[in-house]
């Protein structure tokens, strides 16, 4: 059994009008028949009765004229044949065809028999009358006997049942399409619903909007938004843990730090336990920076808009400021390090979360661009939105990799250091500002062109945001 609604839902309309045409069909069938057969049998009454009326009796014999009029109540364009035969009680045979078949029973006087009987394979209705004649106290029984085959009754009875069948295979075929059509309007909803799960972010944990939803589906779209809310809870549970986790590291692993730089400063280390510390030291700093990172991220994980919305930034200040923090930084890597800034860029969100935003792009440009590369930091203001363009000309990222890069610890390159948490943090915060982030090649196809998209103060979210 096939698992689609569409077809299911015409099966149950379809079973029982099939059954329903069925069986009105045969009826509609029957009572054709039966009207066909009562015409034919009116005609054949009507003729035995002319013949029987023209029986006469001359010089004591009985004689019989058959009119022509008794045989034209036949005529058809189904070329049907019509026998007739007129006997009397004893045999005798008056007119008509002397081996046309009779009635097998028995008669009565004036009330016409009829009888089905065959001749040269075709099927013929019958009727047998009988009239008394009566002459100088004598009374005589003629038989009058006509029948026709069954051509024409057939065919009006085909023609009364046909276009009811007709009507009521039309009637199929027209609800088989009204429930395809409606079907196809009133799924709309439901496919709404399945575009509104399909497009969203995987972190995204609103619950699923029933504005328009049949009340059938309703309880089905609640049961879903109470699994997404007790999903919310969960990933919200796990946050705080990371978080927090995150924060009671820091200070152990300042204090390591600490204590490793002491270490190494000491005097009169033999060269091999220097080269450890060294080596601790560096482990403990890449710690350090994963603890930061993690905090930054549940921080831009747990962003509200609507508290982000009051606040007044301004990006273009803000990409300054972190370009000249890492230009020592890009320095030491010999890049070229840029700023292309147009003028105050007002937006609304949080600075220390758009300050990491250009952070975490800046750097990753920087760490993933060769020696004597160049990264360069834009804002531009557009009407109602303000975008940050982050370029380098490294090598590039991979298409096959651009889908992934946002997700955790995903690193495109093992051979550059890093937490693979940069462009984790990067979405969430967008997201959090609601707005769009793109990844596309660099100029002439080399490195990257981080673009992103966010509202400008006082105006509303960007398309698709």
């Amino acid at each position: 059994m096939t698992n689609s609604l569409r077809m299911r839902l015409l099966w149950w309309l379809l079973v029982p009008l099939a059954l329903y045409v069925f069986v009105t069909g045969k009826a509609e069938f029957d009572n054709a028949r039966h009207t066909a057969d009562l015409v034919q049998d009116n005609q054949l009454v009507s003729s035995a009765r002319m013949i029987a009326g023209e029986v006469e009796w001359v010089d004591g014999f009985l004689r019989v004229d058959v009119p022509p009029a008794a045989l034209e109540v036949f005529v058809s364009p189904y070329h049907d044949q019509v026998f007739y035969r007129v006997t009397v009680e004893d045999g005798q045979l008056l007119a008509g065809t002397p081996d046309f078949p009779g009635n097998p029973s028995p008669v009565a006087s004036g009330n016409p028999t009829f009888y089905d009987a065959s001749r040269d394979g075709d099927a013929v209705r019958a009727v047998a009358f009988v009239r008394q004649m009566y002459d100088n106290g004598a009374t005589r029984r003629v038989l009058v006997s006509v029948g026709k085959t069954v051509r024409s009754r057939d065919a009006m009875a085909q023609q009364l049942w046909q276009p009811q069948l007709v009507r009521q295979i039309e009637m199929i075929v027209l609800a088989v399409a009204l429930v395809c059509i409606g079907l196809t309007f009133e799924l709309r909803p439901l496919m709404k619903v399945k575009d509104d799960v399909t497009d969203r972010d995987p972190m995204q944990l609103a619950p699923i909007r029933v504005e328009r939803l049949h009340t059938e589906l309703r309880p089905i779209v609640d049961a879903i938004n109470q699994c997404i809310a007790r999903l919310g809870v969960q990933v919200a549970a796990q946050r705080r843990f990371i978080a927090d986790a995150a924060h009671q590291l820091r200070t152990p692993l300042t204090l390591l730090g600490t204590q490793l730089q002491f270490a190494r400063q000491h005097g009169g280390i033999e060269p091999g336990l220097a080269e450890a510390l060294a080596a601790m030291h560096r482990s403990n700093r890449s710690m350090v920076g994963l603890t930061n990172k993690l905090l930054l991220l549940a921080q831009a994980e747990a962003a509200d808009y609507t508290r982000l919305a009051s606040e007044p930034a301004d990006l273009a200040a803000i990409a300054k400021d972190v370009a000249e923090d890492l230009a020592l930084l890009a320095q030491a890597r010999e890049i070229d390090l840029g700023a292309e800034l147009d003028g105050p860029a007002p937006v609304t969100g949080h600075p220390g979360l758009l300050a990491a935003l250009v952070a975490n792009l800046a750097e990753n440009a920087i760490r993933y661009t060769q020696a004597g590369g160049h990264v360069t930091v834009a804002v531009r203001t557009e009407g109602a939105t303000v975008t940050l363009m982050v370029s380098d000309d490294g090598p590039g990222i991979a298409p096959e990799a651009r889908s992934r890069v946002f997700e955790p610890f995903y690193r495109a390159s093992a051979d550059t250091e890093g937490t693979g948490l940069g462009l984790a943090i990067v979405r969430e915060i967008v997201q959090a500002h609601r707005g769009e982030i793109t990844l596309e090649p660099g100029a002439g196809g080399r490195g990257v062109t981080a673009t992103v998209t966010l509202a400008a103060a006082h105006s509303p979210a960007p398309p698709g945001a």
